[in-house]
């Protein structure tokens, strides 16, 4: 099996007013804001460009059910499909189906104390 996780993707978390908190971080601490929240950019080993999100959302958001915790982690992965099958049999709980979208797949799963964690395996080039 190829590597499990290559980094980092998302960091995301509730609050009560997503676009007031956006505007602190923007002025604060010069965070380039947008409706998602913040998007870095940075280059892995072999120079491919490759991003990391860091999203508010509001508090009442069904996005990170089942878990009841106020974060939720995203980790860029390598081949989605077959981690979330070797996940499975190991006796990780695995959340919903897998979602496509142009600049990637997504699957979820819980850690042992209940945290959601969304898994990308992405593709960067649509960010190019």
């Amino acid at each position: 099996m190829k590597k499990r996780v290559t980094g980092l993707g998302g960091f995301f978390f509730k609050t009560q007013n997503p676009g007031q908190i956006k505007d602190w971080y923007n002025t604060h601490l010069g965070l380039n804001t947008d409706d998602y929240g913040c998007t870095f950019w940075w280059k892995d080993e072999n120079g491919n460009k490759c991003s990391t999100q860091w999203s508010p959302f509001k508090e009442d958001t069904k996005y990170f059910e089942p878990s009841e915790k106020q974060f939720m982690m995203n980790f860029r992965v390598e081949n989605l499909v077959e981690l979330l099958k070797v996940l499975k049999d190991e006796g990780v709980t695995v959340v919903g189906e897998i979602e496509e979208y142009e600049y990637g797949k997504f699957g979820w799963i819980l850690d042992p104390e209940g945290n959601k964690i969304e898994l990308w395996e992405p593709i960067d080039a649509a960010f190019l």
